[in-house]
């Protein structure tokens, strides 16, 4: 069986093809800049076939009959027919409070992600796109879609309910709904299986510290609390989002410093977090170099408040779950940058989380115990796979059906 695995941006659509015999990756790429001048399509099959080249690709549609006629292609394709792909799996944002489990995607699936565009105006249209996409080029072919949103519909209402009035809840649905889902599950239950207990037994703190961060507290398996809200915005400071801060600074960019809505977006979106605080860039690497080699000043105050606020939520959701089995590092970042992880858990002993700094320097792709010898808490780096989480639950779902 082979499922193709689509994330649609505004202007970009990421793929793989993964055979789910061995859940290997036969074909994968991206296309960037959709509907622009000149868009760039990179595609990687085996034998690690790699080629980049610039096209004009008007269209989300016009962007997967080219993935598709370059996975049948004579030289460097993977399939013969469109028929071997059994179904196409996508990656949703925002399912609001309508779903909270992978679905396959009906007419009315898709009225529901109309509904929910106010709730995630640059991402759910996105979406529809790469849905409707597929309806044309792949017509006779099962859609199934996993939302971000899904895995936090377990949240129970004292922690997803903000103390407005009432009234905005009931009417607007203004809420904590939480990202990541699929990420903070897929890993929660490959530290379950490396830990080699069933993980309705377990109490998982998860943090996936990318560009977008978040952190998840994971009781028996459900979700419970995590750091994002009703946007991507709130919790963790991250590449170039604020997170948490004051409601009424907005008010005070706007009224007392002029500032129009739009502005205060941009800057609490796109020119905050570690670009705004460090004044180098976004780019973890880039700060990791700025802090251990060049010693910065500022790049080594951004990354302590970075830091210091991964390590309020564990905290924070140590009290949440009254204790933690696991502590869970995942995403671009808390894979691969040890200082950080060092950083956010120097100061945990007292929860009895004691991370083992030799361990710690260790880089791999594979699952790494980061477990000091006196620890209480058992601390994992797990690599995230949101792909294959999505060809699993799309291969659950036609299994079901």
């Amino acid at each position: 069986m082979k499922i193709l695995v689509l994330n649609c941006g505004s202007s970009s659509i990421k793929f793989q093809l993964l055979n789910m015999i061995d859940e290997s990756v036969l074909a994968e790429g991206i296309i960037e800049k959709i509907g622009e001048a000149s868009s760039l399509f990179t595609y990687k099959s085996e034998p690690f076939t790699k080629k980049k080249s610039k096209e004009i690709i008007e269209d989300h549609a016009k962007g997967l009959q080219m993935i598709i006629d370059t996975l049948l292609h004579k030289e460097h394709g993977i399939i013969k027919d469109a028929a071997e792909i059994a179904a196409v799996g996508h990656r949703l944002v925002h399912g609001g409070e309508y779903f909270t489990t992978s679905v396959v995607i009906t007419k009315e699936v898709e009225d529901v992600l109309e509904k929910c565009c106010v709730l995630a105006p640059l991402h759910n249209p996105a979406n529809i796109k790469g849905i409707e996409a597929v309806h044309k080029n792949l017509p006779e072919t099962v859609q199934c879609g996993c939302f971000d949103t899904a895995f936090h519909q377990t949240i129970p209402a004292k922690a997803y309910l903000y103390p407005l009035s009432l009234d905005l809840y009931n009417k607007y649905k203004i809420r904590k709904y939480g990202f990541h889902g699929t990420s903070h599950q897929y890993v929660s239950l490959k530290a379950a299986e490396y830990v080699k207990k069933d993980i309705s037994e377990l109490k998982i703190i998860t943090c996936h510290i990318g560009n977008g961060a978040s952190v998840t507290a994971i009781d028996g398996g459900k979700s419970i609390d995590t750091s994002m809200g009703f946007t991507p915005l709130e919790g963790l400071m991250m590449g170039t989002r604020c997170g948490d801060l004051d409601p009424a600074i907005p008010i005070y960019m706007n009224k007392t410093l002029g500032m129009s809505m739009d502005e205060i977006d941009n800057i609490l979106n796109k020119k905050s977090g570690m670009l705004g605080l460090s004044q180098i860039s976004n780019d973890m690497r880039e700060i990791e170099d700025e802090v251990l080699k060049n010693k910065n000043s500022l790049a080594i105050q951004a990354l302590s408040v970075y830091a210091y606020r991964i390590t309020k939520y564990i905290g924070a959701y140590f009290a949440s779950l009254n204790g933690c089995d696991l502590l869970v590092f995942t995403g671009g970042v808390g894979e691969k940058m040890p200082i950080l992880r060092q950083m956010v858990l120097e100061n945990l002993d007292a929860l009895g989380i004691v991370l083992d700094l030799e361990k710690n320097q260790i880089f791999n792709d594979e699952i790494l115990d980061l477990t000091a010898p006196t620890s209480k808490v058992r601390i994992l780096k797990v690599p995230t796979n949101e792909e294959l989480m999505i060809a699993l639950e799309t291969k659950r779902l036609i299994s079901e059906n």
